[in-house]
């Protein structure tokens, strides 16, 4: 294959991108007020009060573009196929951690593990490095889908192969 041929076809990819950037959905949550106490492994009290829906929750786990948490974790929901196998299994994960410590875990894991590759979906923004410029200073989730997340993962205490919701 000639330079200039893998050039055209380099432009054509280039090109594709540009083009269909925007049309996936992004959805930017502005820096936040990030108050939350650590205490040993877990985050105690939920932000500001808020109370998570585990039906949201469940559909956040789900979706590709927001939490996409099936990426690398099996879950109890059977009409997705093509679940992750490079996190631990989130089958009956509150029969091995409290809520609090789900938590801490959805937040920010490398509070927990350094070298962790999960992402901190409310990981404090001055923390994270190596960002495009259209996401600094913003969360990957706000601090209500967190909620959300973490009251679903609360109702997963039953057979991997059956839904609680």
């Amino acid at each position: 294959m000639s330079f200039f041929m893998l050039v055209k076809i380099n432009n054509f990819i280039i090109s594709c991108i540009v083009v269909f950037i925007p049309f996936f959905p992004i959805t930017i949550h502005a820096s936040p007020d990030i108050n939350y106490i650590i205490k040993d492994d877990s985050i105690l009290n939920s932000r500001n009060d808020l109370t998570g829906d585990p039906y949201k929750g469940r559909e956040l786990v789900r979706d590709r573009n927001k939490g996409n948490c099936l990426a690398c974790h099996q879950l109890p929901i059977p009409e997705d196929a093509f679940h992750g196998t490079i996190g631990p299994s989130l089958h009956k994960i509150s029969l091995r951690l409290t809520e609090a410590q789900i938590r801490l875990r959805v937040t920010d894991m490398k509070q927990i593990n350094p070298i962790s590759i999960m992402p901190g979906y409310f990981r404090s923004p001055e923390k994270i490095t190596r960002i495009s410029p259209l996401y600094e200073n913003c969360t990957i989730l706000s601090a209500q889908e967190v909620e959300d997340i973490v009251s679903y993962l609360v109702t997963l205490k039953s057979d991997p192969f059956e839904s609680p919701l």
